[in-house]
């Protein structure tokens, strides 16, 4: 059996050329599949909040979830634990809507409890508390072995 050459990106990293579906799952080679996220975008943090929220409603956390990664990578220290846990609810409603309530669960726990340690109120216009709320309730609902949509589970960042 021959084995597939490793796919590169234009830099020559790994990075797999397979499409993916909105919830960010290969596909087979030659599928069609959701547009990729682009990585290393640099946004303002309204323009990041709005774009995740975009992404979220279309039900896409794992998208979202990258672009929650970029803002943590490329903007303020001070913001990084913001960043960070919003892009953890992501990734946690994505894993929660692919029926993977364990690691959805936990994930959404994850970043529940890095933006809880925020302190309550608003940042950037982001229902903090709001969204600690949300997400302890939801990974209760996904611990319970209920099913999730993930446009239909969006959370309202604002």
């Amino acid at each position: 059996m021959k084995e597939r050459e490793r796919d590169r990106d234009g830099e020559g990293r790994a990075r797999s050329a397979r499409p993916r579906d909105g919830l960010g799952r290969p596909l087979p080679y030659g599928a069609e599949g959701v547009a990729r996220q682009p990585e290393g975008v640099v946004r303002t943090p309204g323009l990041t909040v709005a774009e995740a929220q975009r992404l979220l409603d279309a039900g896409m956390p794992f998208h979202a979830h990258e672009v929650f990664e970029d803002a943590w990578k490329s903007g303020r220290a001070e913001d990084a634990g913001l960043w960070r846990g919003l892009a953890q609810l992501a990734v946690g409603l994505t894993h929660a809507a692919r029926g993977n309530s364990v690691g959805g669960a936990r994930l959404l726990r994850r970043g529940a409890g890095a933006l809880a340690g925020l302190g309550a109120g608003e940042a950037y216009g982001i229902d903090v508390a709001g969204l600690v709320g949300w997400a302890r309730e939801l990974a209760g609902r996904v611990e319970a072995g209920e099913r999730v949509d993930a446009a239909a589970e969006a959370p309202r960042l604002a």
